[in-house]
């Protein structure tokens, strides 16, 4: 097993662009990755909602990792944690994950947009087929992670409108294109800027989602972040493999938002109500 820490400049890389990509971190587990991620679709009918994918559009399954114990032990591998605990501390919480065959272009996004001063939420992304800048590889917008200064903020404000904006299409925005092999994984700030161009029908991936530890005055936020999950409808923030399987290390990263999703089964009930379906993402 690649053993992997980061450094002290693979760090101020991250803090200072938003990002990092580690090429081969887990190669050698790719196979058996890949063999859970299929195993966990076919449980599910073969796309969203137990409807086979067709092709035409994302399908997605939330939550991911927690229901196969092989991906559950992601968080238990020396390499995820030698990642995720320089940047996010030692007991940082495991926010949860999605699968899914993606469809196609991705245009530019954040996955949130929080402050300096907030817990800093990063997302870890395992891609599952050969990707190229041209054939769906992640892409993102250095320094866009960077809220309250004057670059993100044009961004933010103006990257989905790129063409009215700047005369280019999502595809001509500068950008950095992470190409990925299976066993690659991509590691980004929830605010970078990110897309992806020119992708097939099938592109498989899934996420995991973490975050530094919420202080104690700030309790109320981790558990509106964590009502979010609601419209998936489940009723805990975490599946039962991954609480069942989890030892003293994991469950760390577990604790606190197990200890704050108390309102979760009433907000997913009503959730229900309200939704003839749970949403994709």
């Amino acid at each position: 097993m690649q053993h992997h820490h980061l450094t002290p400049t693979q760090i101020q890389f991250f803090q200072t662009f938003g990002y990092l990509g580690l090429p081969g971190l887990l190669a050698d587990r790719a196979q058996e990755i890949i063999a859970a991620f299929e195993e966990i679709w076919q449980q599910h009918g073969g796309g969203h909602n137990g409807q086979p994918h067709d092709g035409q559009a994302r399908s997605c399954i939330v939550p991911f990792i927690d229901q196969h114990e092989t991906l559950c032990s992601l968080l238990d591998d020396e390499r995820i944690l030698g990642l995720t605990k320089p940047l996010l501390g030692d007991d940082f919480n495991y926010m949860g994950s999605d699968g899914n065959y993606y469809v196609g272009d991705t245009q530019w996004h954040s996955d949130g947009w929080k402050s300096a001063a907030d817990p800093l939420h990063i997302k870890i992304a395992f891609y599952l087929d050969p990707l190229t800048r041209d054939t769906g590889a992640l892409r993102v917008i250095p320094g866009s992670q960077r809220e309250g200064e004057g670059y993100a903020g044009a961004l933010q404000e103006n990257a989905r409108q790129s063409e009215d904006q700047w005369g280019i299409c999502g595809a001509d925005v500068p950008a950095m294109a992470l190409e990925t092999q299976p066993g690659d994984v991509v590691c980004f700030n929830h605010n970078t800027k990110h897309a992806a161009f020119g992708g097939g029908g099938r592109r498989r991936m899934f996420t995991m989602n973490l975050c530094q530890r919420y202080p104690e005055d700030r309790l109320q936020d981790l558990r509106d972040y964590i009502a979010g999950s609601a419209r998936f409808w489940f009723e805990r923030k975490y599946g039962e493999k991954m609480i069942a399987t989890a030892g003293p290390e994991r469950m760390v990263h577990l604790e606190q938002p197990m200890a704050n999703d108390g309102e979760l089964a009433e907000l997913a009930r009503k959730a229900r109500e309200e939704m003839p379906e749970p949403s994709r993402g």
